[in-house]
This record gives structure tokens, C-alpha cells and sequence, in this order.
């Protein structure tokens, strides 16, 4: 089972969002731990993964020799991959 770790920057947006979607992307990051990859997908020309949540996205980072998930940022959809 893979473990969930989030950057500074994800754990202050995810404080941010209203509670209704705070409990959607948490829920949606349990079901990746024990196997992410049929939840996720790759961003185009990017190394890291993208997992839907309603209206929001985490970006991710799934490191294999760690068995971690680590989260990188937390944004609406329309706004996110503007950053990455």
C-alpha cells in the first residue's frame, strides 16, 4: 500500500477549499493507495499524474521505489494546469 504525502503548497490549497470538496479529494487519494494507476492519468509532456476529484485535480508524483504518492498541488480544473 502505497503512502500519501502532500507538498506545502498542496496542504495549504487543500485547507483552502470548502470542506465538501476537501472530503471528495481525500476520498479519491484513498482509493489510490493501493493501486494508483488505474485512477490516474499522465499529463501530456509532463512525468507527473493528474487525479480527478468533481471539479478538482490533484497533481501528483508516483514514486515506485518508496511506494509513495506525493501530492504537488490541488487547484480547480480550470486553473491547475495553467501552473504546471
Amino acid at each position: 500500500m502505497y503512502s500519501i504525502e502532500f507538498s506545502q503548497t498542496a496542504h495549504k490549497q487543500l485547507e483552502k477549499l470548502e470542506s465538501q470538496a476537501q472530503g471528495r479529494i481525500i476520498s479519491a487519494l484513498e482509493r489510490c493507495r493501493i493501486r494508483p494507476y488505474p485512477h490516474v492519468q499522465r499529463i501530456v509532456g509532463s512525468s507527473f499524474f493528474r487525479l480527478r476529484a468533481g471539479h478538482y485535480r490533484a497533481i501528483m508524483d508516483i514514486r515506485e521505489d518508496r511506494l509513495m504518492i506525493f501530492v504537488i498541488e490541488i487547484g480547480h480544473r480550470r486553473d491547475i494546469y495553467r501552473k504546471v
